[in-house]
């Protein structure tokens, strides 16, 4: 079995909203969160983006980024995914190039194509209209304010910087649940980021094109494999088994195209779920950590084993909040010893 005592562990977070909790009460608990992990040694803390959701409040990533990194002193903080078909690359740039500048060497650019929300949203987040730069090309430019010198238009009659973020060097990666974004980041040279927490029957292929497509850049000289997966750990197995009831209810609602509050755990899933939902749910969770101390290190080992990731994000979504915390503790604790 692997050995898993140095395995480099950080938090994606998209502060969740309960039933009967608010906006306001999950944005704070995701301050307390990142206080903690940094106590516990995570190495990141990543804020997830989503929109017109009502079961997530982290939506003005990089706002909920400068308040994470202002209540921490060093561990690194990042967008997990800023969804650059949002924004046009100088804005992302000014805004990570600023959050740069007041955290230095601490900031991450994790960047995504997925939409995060329905399509009627995205159009309001931002109107789409016919030829316009695919993610590639987005990615070029906001590379070049942010690891350059900023672009020009085509005559070269007028100039594109980002100020502040110019040149600032700040860390890019790919994040994905596919292999377009994994293909793309082994050709860049970027570290890329596997959605794990939830596209479990992609991994494996996105991995292998990742590595196999790999081009060492100035950024990185060989790949680096972030893995993000559901963690559910208590002091007892029955008791993460009952909090992961919380994330499951989430997946099979999602199947059912309901967005909804993270609800609180139950007795009994087979109440709620048909048996072709429950095979459903539990294959796109199959990377799912869940245990007492012991039951998760042992899941750990066998999941770097399989993957050979270089460092594990766990994605945890707990009913109670107390017991979210303790969870990401036994998970770091698994890990030292």
């Amino acid at each position: 079995m692997t050995n898993i005592n140095n395995i480099p562990l950080s938090v994606l977070d998209p502060s969740p909203i309960t039933t009967g909790g608010s906006a306001e009460e999950s944005l704070h608990n995701t301050l307390d969160l990142a206080i903690k992990a940094e106590q516990w040694g995570y190495k990141r803390f990543w804020l997830a983006e989503h929109h017109n959701w009502i079961g997530m409040a982290s939506s003005a990533t990089p706002l909920v980024m400068s308040r994470v990194a202002s209540v921490t002193e060093k561990m690194r903080v990042g967008s997990g995914a800023m969804l650059l078909s949002h924004y046009a690359p100088l804005s992302v740039a000014e805004q990570f190039g600023t959050l740069e500048a007041f955290f230095p060497e601490r900031i991450d650019l994790g960047l995504g194509r997925a939409p995060g929300t329905d399509y009627y949203t995205a159009n309001v987040l931002r109107p789409r209209f016919s030829g316009e730069p695919e993610f590639d090309e987005r990615l070029q430019e906001l590379f070049a304010y942010l690891h350059g010198a900023g672009t020009t238009t085509q005559d070269g009659s007028h100039r594109f910087r980002a100020i502040p973020g110019e040149n600032s060097k700040v860390p890019i990666w790919l994040l994905g649940s596919n292999t377009y974004s994994a293909e793309l980041a082994g050709k860049l040279g970027l570290p890329f980021s596997f959605a794990g927490h939830f596209a479990a029957s992609n991994m494996m292929n996105a991995l292998a094109i990742y590595r196999e497509n790999f081009q060492p850049s100035d950024m990185l000289d060989k790949p680096y494999v972030l893995l993000s997966v559901q963690v559910a750990a208590a002091d007892t197995e029955k008791e993460a088994k009952k909090l992961a009831t919380s994330m499951y209810q989430k997946f099979l609602l999602l199947s059912r195209n309901q967005t909804a509050t993270l609800q609180p755990p139950v007795d009994d899933m087979d109440a709620l779920w048909s048996e072709q939902e429950r095979k459903a749910v539990e294959e796109q969770l199959s990377t799912s950590i869940i245990g007492d101390r012991a039951g998760v290190k042992e899941q750990l080992e066998a999941l770097i084993a399989q993957t050979e990731a270089n460092e594990i994000m766990a994605h945890t979504e707990i009913f109670d909040h107390q017991a979210r915390l303790r969870s990401y503790e036994i998970l770091a604790d698994a890990v030292k010893s």
